[in-house]
Parts: C-alpha cells; structure tokens; sequence
C-alpha cells in the first residue's frame, strides 16, 4: 500500500478537504474489475436509501469503472471521490484486528431522522465475516422508560442488504454503508466501535472512534391535503432536500411508510418531520392525476402547507372503476418481517394513496398463517364508500404453484377441503380451480409471462414457449374445462401474457384479461401499476366489480391510457355478442386518452420488452413527438391503426371494419392498455379463426404436460393426465372445425 497524491487522478479533481493530513489513506493493491463492481453497488443501494451521491460524482464515478487502461489511477479516483463521504475508515490489519479513524465526511444528524455514511475498509486479513457497528451512545428507540435516556441518543446500523452483501467480500478495500439515526436536536459527541467478531478489536480502543456530530432540529410540517374537487383525501409524497436525499429517511421507517419506497402517503391533517432547509416535494395520487411539485422552505418552526391535487382524468365519474387484484401486505423481502408482514390499515393507506377503487389483498405461501387471520370473505371495515379492500388469495408457495400461480377473488372460504397446512393443498391447479369455481369465486392466473417466454418480441407467434414458470402455464388446459375466468397482464412482458391468449381465443374459447401489480413482489414501486378497470352496474361494489372480469367488462391498464366505452355496432364488451347474418361492415367506437410526459424518457423505453416496466405509455410513443397508436385487433392481428395525441383528452375515436368469419376485436395501446374482446358471431357460427392457433394449442397441451407431470404427487397424475388428454381431445376437435389459417 502507497499513500498517492491527491490532487489530480485519473483526471478527477479532488476537493481540497481531502487534503488533510488525516485523509482515509488510497489502496492501489486492490483489482480494478471487482472494486468497480463494488462500487457500483454502493451507488445503487444509496439511491435505494434515498441519499444518493451528487449526479456529477456518479456519472464520473461510473466511468472510472469502465476505463480498459490505467486501472490503477482508476481505482484511486475512485477511492478518493468516495472518500469524502466517509465518517470513518476501518483497518482491519493481517492478524484481524481492528482500528478506526475518522473520516472527511460532515458529521451532521437530524433530529428524529436518519443519515447515511460511507465506512471504507482496508480489509489486510481478507475476512469475509459481518462488519458490525455499535456505540455506547445507542439505546432503543421506542418502548420501556429505559430506552434513550441521558447520553444515549443515538442508533446505529450498518446497512448490509440487497444489493450489498451481509458480509464483507474479502477485497483490499471495499466501501461498507453506515446510518444513524438521532433522537435529538444539537452537538452531541457519540463514540463509534467497529469490529468482525469477537476478539478482533485492536488493542488500546483503538477500533473506536469519539465524533462530535451536530443535528439538525426537525420541524413538524402539517399537510393540507385537497383533492380536485377540495375534499381532503391521501395524497403521495415524494420528499427531497437539494442534496437529492429522501425524506423521512428511508433507512428504518415503519409502517405505514415502507422502507423500499421513496415516497410516502398522508392524509389531510397529518404532517411529516424536516430539519431546517429548502425542499421539493412531488405529489399526486395514482396514474389518474397529474405529477405536482411545489418547492418549500422550512426553518425551526411548526408550519402548514396546502397540497391541491389535480386529476387529468376520472373514469369513475363514466362508472368506470380502477382495482388492482394483486397485492400482498407480506413476502418478497420487502417488509420487515416477511412471513407476517404489515396490517390491514397500512394497505388500506396505499390503497387510498394511489386512488385504487379496489384493492385486492392475497394472502399466500410465505405469510399465509399470519395474513389468513384477516379473511372475512367481505369487504374489510376499512373500506369507504369510494375505495374498498379485502382480503382474498393467491395459490402461490403452494404444492400447485409449479403450474402456475393462481388468483381466487371473492371466496367464500379460504381453505382447501380437508387441509390444515399449505403443504396438503393438490399438487397441480385443476382441483384448485373446481374448489374455488363450487363457492362462485373469479379465478384466474397471475404473473402470466412466467413459463411462456419468447424469443422474439411478436403477436401472434408460433413458437411453443417452455411452459416451465409460475404464470399461466396450466392456462392451456383450465380454458378447455371452463374454470379460467382471466389471464392477469401488465406485471410481465406483453407478449408473453397476450400471445397464449390470443391463441385461445382464436379457437373459440372466451377467458377474459385483467391488469395487475402483484405488489411489491414484480413491482414494489407502488399498488395501482396494474390496474382493471371494471365498468360497474351499480354504484362500486366488490362482487359486481370482480364479477365484471369474469364477464370482460373492463380493460387492463398501467393507468396511463384509457380506452372507454369500447362498443362494437352499439354492443359493449362484457354484455352480448354482435349477431351477423352474413359477412359485412361493423362500427367500432370507443372515448380515448392518454397522457405523457412533455418530454421521452428513454430510462424506459429504451430498455427491451422484457426489462421493468413491461407495460408503460411511454413505451408506446411514437419518436419523440406525443403521439401513441391505437390499433384495432381482429382475432390477434393489428388490422387498423390510429395515432393521437397523449395530451389527456378524452376524444371519441372509431374504425369500420369489414367481417367475414366469426371473430373477435379488441383495442390496444401497446404496451399501455388493451380492452377485452367483443365477440362477432357472422351467422351462427363458432369462433374458428385459425388452424394455426389450434395446432399451437395442441403442441402447447403435450409441452406443458411434459414439465409439469413429474412435479404432480404420483396419486394426482392419473387424474391430470386424463384431464390433460381431454383437453388435448377439445384442441383437436376445434383444429378440425378451422377451416382458416
């Protein structure tokens, strides 16, 4: 190890505090490709935490990562930029002792809020064990009279998850994350200890470190929270200071504010807690209202601040009402603990914080025997006249999930006949559905991309995907029995979702789409990503909402696009067929909007179809003006096509369309929205509308058959291996009837 100079390296500038006699000293053994790699996941779990680096310091950063000569400079640099955002720097010698020094970076706190340090580690012995941080001064932050009392005002934690590790590398050097969090306002001394296991502390307290930190005091700022119409409701909040950090911290909230999202939801009168300072905050609720932002500036003193939000559109006032029937209040490592999980009141504020008209929370595998506790089969108490929520399934983490993850809506009864654990549920998803089908449930599969991946982005293809995932694999049997009512999209890649369906309705079979998030396992950026909109009978209602999938009276949707009022010679999805004595002309209307962003954000769609967002409007834009297409689908085909502008109006659009067989239509806005179909039977005769859709069917039957039988209990194979055969049969018989392409 060398100490280098500091005052230019690798063509980066070095700010004049890191010349400082005790500056971290600059290791230039460590390899540049797997410091760089460390580097960037640094980078990362920062603006996870919402205290990202300045957008100078990363980009450079970045680049120093990919330089192919002068590595060595290159991994200075890189030291050196990052130095300064360190509080300490840890040594850990040959024998795997510790000993600590401070570091460049501003000890500053905030009062009942959280910051965020670098550790750098000059790791000599190449331990692989937990770095661990600890200080006299930290005590329990809520609870018994004995918490923080006296000198104990602080809390330490080292952050050591995803995409970190939770242990050290091994590497010369490596870059750890440290948060601390103050209860109070003020100069406050705190002494910081590290080590990696017992024993491994230098002699003469020498791995401690006495810093003399100065916090913030924090501010309660009230929020007035108005909606369009000026009656208070729960708004999203978006919180950041100029530096970029978030607030309130993201490194140990509670619920209802979840440590994964930047933002948070409060209602009218509620408030949050900011130190002194100038900060912007962004806020809306949901896809339906426009993104605000409005700069404030807060001192020491209590303030209020009046937040007008402001809708670009609203279909329920056109009785068209927005759900998401996939979140979970537990599981995917999002919450604190994932086999319980977070509280019905805590969902019902993103619930309301997203403008979500229906929330569908699923319990399932991982948080099953804690979350079944609050299935009531009706809706939650929570619920408000304009946004419900209750608590119903996913068949996932169950003996069945290998065939594909199931959604059951409006149960009755949520445990299977005669079991007591998940483990004694059936080993494949047919009986599932029978049982849920016998109490009137709407059922149907979720995360449908998974196991029928393409390699080509197409509609309609004829390759035969794996059938190897937990989407709507067993999907090409459940239609064949009548027991599939939908086929979730918006939460994997379009093609992959719209393709087995499009086949199978191409061969007469009617199972309708629904939008979803399955929150926050695919998306945990928020509920609402997915949504169905369900044109209600009545007034909202969960059971004639979850009852209008079934019956195809809704489009899915990522919110951003909207395709109301579909109808087809004055006929309205979801309600009858359009009846033809012959070939000839149909009317096909429908009110659309759509609303971008001023300007393209190529973050998204620049990123391939399979990449997150799979369904986002921004994708759909055609070059950089604010136009989207909508096209007119015939039996999986895009026979027509028209562009408009995503400004947020609702115009009236229409094709003719020329019928000369029995089909179906639909609208699309790839990859945004999509309505179901309209059926147009021309005289009498069933949907047949391509021999190749059925012999797809039928390769897809013995494909799928082929990976799941070995996963069935050697006691239910007999019987899936009739119902597989039958289903084979039905293919076959319609492949005869087809007398098309």
């Amino acid at each position: 190890m060398r100490q280098l100079p500091f005052a230019m390296i690798a063509g980066t500038l070095v700010s004049a505090s890191l010349l400082q006699a005790d500056v971290l000293p600059v290791i230039d053994s460590v390899e540049h490709q797997p410091f760089s790699a460390q580097v960037l996941r640094v980078i990362e779990a920062l603006g996870m935490l919402g205290e990202p680096l300045p957008a100078a310091e990363i980009a450079e950063l970045q680049r120093l990562t990919t330089v192919s000569s002068n590595q060595k400079a290159a991994v200075a640099a890189m030291q050196t930029l990052l130095d300064s955002h360190c509080l300490t720097g840890v040594n850990i010698n040959p024998e795997s002792r510790v000993k600590v020094q401070e570091g460049a970076a501003r000890p500053e706190l905030v009062e009942q809020g959280w910051r965020t340090f670098l550790v750098k580690v000059h790791n000599e012995a190449g331990v692989t064990a937990v770095l661990a941080a600890d200080s006299p001064n930290a005590g329990r932050l809520h609870g018994s009279p004995s918490g923080l009392v006296g000198r104990r005002f602080l809390d330490v934690l080292m952050f050591d998850k995803q995409p970190l590790r939770a242990r050290l590398s091994g590497l010369e050097v490596e870059y750890r994350i440290l948060q601390l969090f103050s209860r109070d306002a003020g100069k406050r001394e705190a002494k910081l200890a590290f080590d990696v296991g017992q024993g491994t502390q230098d002699l003469g307290f020498r791995n401690e470190a006495d810093i003399l930190f100065t916090a913030k005091p924090a501010a309660k700022v009230t929020l007035r929270v108005l909606d369009f119409d000026d009656r208070p409701t729960t708004g999203s909040f978006l919180i950041r200071d100029t530096a970029g950090r978030v607030y309130p911290s993201q490194a140990k909230r509670l619920a209802p504010d979840f440590a994964f999202h930047p933002q948070v939801y409060r209602a009218n009168g509620e408030f949050v807690l900011l130190p002194p300072g100038k900060y912007t905050f962004e806020y809306g609720r949901g896809p339906e209202y426009r993104k605000k932002s409005q700069t404030v500036t807060v001192d020491t003193k209590p303030i209020e601040i009046a937040f007008r939000l402001e809708r670009w559109i609203d279909p329920a006032k056109m009785d068209w009402y927005s759900g998401d029937h996939h979140i979970h209040a537990a599981g995917c490592a999002h919450y604190e603990k994932p086999t319980e999980g977070v509280y019905p009141q805590d969902m019902m504020r993103h619930i309301l914080g997203e403008d979500l008209k229906v929330g569908s929370v699923l319990s399932w595998g991982p948080s099953w025997y804690f979350q079944k506790t609050f299935f009531e089969g009706k809706d939650h108490a929570l619920s408000t006249k304009d946004n419900l929520m209750r608590y119903d399934v996913e068949v996932s983490g169950f003996p069945s999930s290998h065939t594909g993850h199931i959604c059951l809506l409006g149960l009755r009864e949520q445990d299977y006949p005669g079991t007591k654990r998940i483990e004694e549920w059936p080993s494949w998803g047919i009986p599932v559905f029978r049982w849920a089908k016998a109490q009137n449930a709407v059922t149907g599969f979720a995360h449908s991309g998974w196991g029928l991946q393409l390699k080509q982005e197409k509609l309609l293809t004829d390759e035969i995907p794996p059938f190897d995932g937990i989407g709507a694999n067993e999907f090409i049997v459940g239609v064949t029995e009548n027991l599939v009512d939908f086929i979730s999209t918006v939460d994997t890649p379009y093609a992959w979702e719209l393709n087995i369906w499009y086949h199978t309705l191409n061969v007469g079979y009617r199972t309708r789409i629904s939008g979803e998030t399955d929150f926050p396992c695919i998306y945990g950026d928020k509920v609402g990503l997915g949504r169905s909109y369900v044109r209600q009978r009545k007034s909202l209602e969960y059971r004639d909402w979850v009852d209008g999938i079934r019956e195809g009276r809704n489009y899915a949707s990522d919110g951003k696009s909207h395709l109301i009022d579909f109808k087809v010679d004055g006929v309205e999805m979801g309600s009858s067929d359009v009846k033809l004595p012959a070939p000839g002309k149909v009317r096909i209307t429908a009110n659309v909007a759509a609303l971008l962003e001023d300007k393209p954000n190529e973050s998204i769609r620049s990123k391939p179809y399979d990449q997150k967002p799979y369904w986002d409007l921004e994708r759909s834009r055609i070059g950089d003006s604010a136009k989207v297409p909508l096209e007119l689908v015939v039996n999986g085909k895009a026979v027509a096509k028209q562009d408009f502008v995503a400004d947020g109006t609702l115009r009236p659009m229409s094709f003719d369309y020329a019928v000369d067989k029995s089909s179906w239509i639909a609208l699309r806005i790839l990859p945004s929205s999509h309505t179901n179909p309209v059926f147009v039977m021309v005289g009498d005769k069933p949907i047949r509308a391509s021999r190749k859709s059925a012999e797809w069917c039928l390769k897809s039957v013995d494909q799928c058959l082929t990976n799941k039988l070995p996963k069935i209990r050697p006691a239910e194979r007999a019987e899936a291996e009739r119902t597989y055969q039958k289903a084979r049969a039905a293919y076959a018989q319609r492949l005869t009837e087809s007398t098309t392409e």
